[in-house]
């Protein structure tokens, strides 16, 4: 071993290992430290993947060429899609994992990928002359010489753990915490912060009574995580959910003087999306309960995850409180919850490609940008790993647009905006989100990936295949004819009002009671169709030709909306005003934009505190 490399990753984290397997895969010699070879890809909270709005990311990670969907689709004990009673924008696939699984699922990823090598150790310095990295140093006294590095050391950069007034050193539960890496940093004129998070209760399902508890199925159809997925193969098992009651509101209440959250003990702020019970107690005190979700970890574990109890109480206040709840009434558990705090970096000091504008060669990603969330940390890894690849290599960097994918909305988020908690992904944080669809991540972003060398050419050709499929049979719908005297029975049958004259099948599919799949076995021509399409790729071509077909309209206008601010995105503004001279702005803006500096002005209109007439008066100057 030389220890000399393109690009060393720091954190095997959700985003470390996607940075690694991209920088990897792209041809960079790469190496990725860890502290603990066993915990890669260690889901620390819940062990589950997607959710509203991250799932869509999961998503454009595996369009992307990621390896997140393709981990959980094999380690995956439940499958849903969240939001089916609200239109498609919204759609949302989350799936339960097999926690050990999904750890051995990546590290035979990482293991067979060519250019990678794993270290196991922890990284104490950053090394840096003339502004730019040089490489690290670790706690053996190992020095890697490089030409990247890619920061995504989680929850670890002086982690503490709080349990009531109980405080441990650590990155996560008996994890030791990362000391010194922050202080090499921040001493190169990168800021840095505090942030807390948290996580739940683990319990022994064999202390738990189920019979008071009410299911909650998964679903098995065609749907998965990557577009390259085969059929799950792990036993599909099912969640259980209950409520808190009053009784378990004044255990908690009780125990409050002793909570790190309202005794001074924790300084830090939390993510306002994912509250423990006791902020929920404190910020809704009318309410009578609280939904809990109780999660297997595995198949061939007892333990239980319980969702919606994070808490970072004494742990004999959280045992009592849930002892009040008739399911855990015996109950056992293995762990109790846990808060932490750790550091981060400002992230409004890095560019679109995730590369600080203070140290260059120097990307972060995930939870040390601010971030929360498995699903944010993997979409900025992987973007982060292609960046650092060209930085090492040569080319334009490659940067995503809020129009292009929701994790072009997630960068541009933390680089415009900052963070003053930690940020969580979702769909309304999105305004062009019916174009951001999960059903259509690949046919936005496998392209561009392949392009830059990432995605190989099975997934591209996929895509293309995909692609045709899909507008070979919108255009059949556009152009078969459907006369009202073969169609009226079935119509009234179907619940939809039967038809004056003639149309195409396509507008029969704009009606909200019809599908291609239910008017199928009425009409010969469309049954025949569909029977063409590859079997194994049916269900997700049908269902994407449909989605077009329907929202067409929407889609349209928000594709107008969009080239209009494009025009916006492509107006470079960096280094072209002195805004401190610029008097005709508002005091509040040339503060914002002396800070922040955007790249462009589109950028610059997403920075609070920058009026519409303050982007009006940087267009009249740009114009003179």
């Amino acid at each position: 071993m030389d220890f000399k490399y393109d690009v060393v990753v720091i954190g095997a984290g959700h985003a470390g290992c996607e940075a690694a397997a991209a920088s990897a895969g792209m041809g960079s010699k790469t190496c990725l430290i860890t502290i603990d070879m066993n915990k890669i890809g260690q889901m620390s909270c819940n062990p589950a993947v997607g959710g509203i709005a991250k799932g869509q990311i999961v998503r454009e990670i595996d369009a992307l060429g990621g390896h997140m969907g393709l981990v959980t689709d094999r380690s995956a004990i439940q499958f849903r899609i969240l939001n089916r009673s609200k239109g498609p924008a919204m759609w949302s696939p989350r799936a339960q994992c097999d926690r050990g699984k999904f750890i051995w699922a990546w590290r035979n990823v990482l293991e067979n990928q060519e250019n990678l090598h794993i270290w196991q150790d922890m990284v104490t310095e950053l090394l840096v002359s003339d502004g730019h990295v040089t490489g690290v140093r670790t706690q053996l006294g190992a020095v890697f010489q490089c030409k990247c590095v890619i920061l995504t050391a989680g929850t670890f950069l002086n982690g503490l753990i709080h349990v009531g007034r109980c405080q441990i050193p650590g990155g996560r539960t008996a994890e030791p915490a990362s000391y010194g890496l922050t202080e090499s940093i921040t001493r190169h004129g990168i800021r840095s912060g505090r942030m807390k998070t948290g996580t739940p209760v683990r319990i022994d399902s064999r202390s738990v009574h189920f019979e008071d508890m009410e299911p909650q199925e998964g679903e098995n159809d065609f749907h998965r995580f990557s577009f390259m997925g085969s059929e799950r193969h792990l036993e599909q098992l099912c969640c259980w959910t209950c409520f808190t009651n009053e009784r378990v509101h004044e255990e908690l209440r009780k125990g409050l003087p002793d909570s790190p959250l309202f005794n001074g003990q924790i300084k830090s702020i939390g993510p306002r999306y994912c509250p423990s019970i006791e902020t929920k107690l404190v910020t809704f005190p009318d309410k009578e309960q609280h939904q809990l979700f109780l999660e297997p970890e595995g198949t061939e574990t007892r333990e239980m995850y319980l969702n919606g109890f994070s808490s970072s109480m004494p742990m004999d206040v959280q045992i009592r409180a849930l002892k009040e709840i008739p399911a855990f009434r015996d109950l056992v558990i293995y762990r109790p919850g846990y808060a932490i705090e750790y550091d981060y970096f400002d992230p409004t000091q890095l560019s679109a490609n995730l590369e600080s504008n203070v140290v260059g060669g120097l990307f972060m990603a995930g939870q040390v940008n601010g971030t929360t969330g498995y699903e944010e940390a993997g979409g900025q890894g992987i973007l982060a790993g292609i960046n650092a690849h060209i930085s090492c290599h040569g080319g334009v960097p490659f940067t995503l647009g809020r129009d292009e994918s929701y994790i072009g909305v997630l960068v541009d988020d933390l680089i415009t905006k900052g963070v003053d908690e930690p940020y969580r992904m979702f769909t309304s944080r999105a305004e062009y989100r019916i174009l951001l669809r999960q059903d259509d991540a690949d046919l936005r972003l496998t392209e561009r990936s392949y392009n830059v060398g990432l995605a190989k050419a099975d997934r591209y050709e996929a895509m293309c295949s995909k692609r045709d499929e899909i507008a070979s049979l919108i255009e059949f719908a556009s152009t078969y004819p459907i006369k009202p005297a073969l169609i009226n029975p079935a119509l009234e049958q179907l619940g939809t009002a039967p038809l004056r004259e003639g149309c195409k099948i396509r507008d029969l599919i704009e009606r909200p009671e019809l599908t291609l799949d239910n008017l199928a076995p009425h009409i010969n021509a469309l049954h025949a169709r569909l029977d063409k399409i590859d079997p194994q790729r049916r269900d997700e071509i049908v269902e994407a030709a449909q989605i077009q077909i329907k929202y067409s309209g929407y889609i349209d206008r928000e594709r107008q909306i969009a080239a209009k601010m494009k025009r916006l995105e492509d107006i470079r503004i960096r280094g072209r005003f002195d805004y401190a001279s610029l008097q005709s702005l508002s005091t509040e803006c040339r503060q914002k934009l002396i800070s922040h500096d955007p790249e462009t002005l589109a950028q610059a209109s997403r920075i609070p505190g920058v009026s519409p007439s303050d982007i009006n008066v940087l267009l009249v100057l740009l114009n003179r």
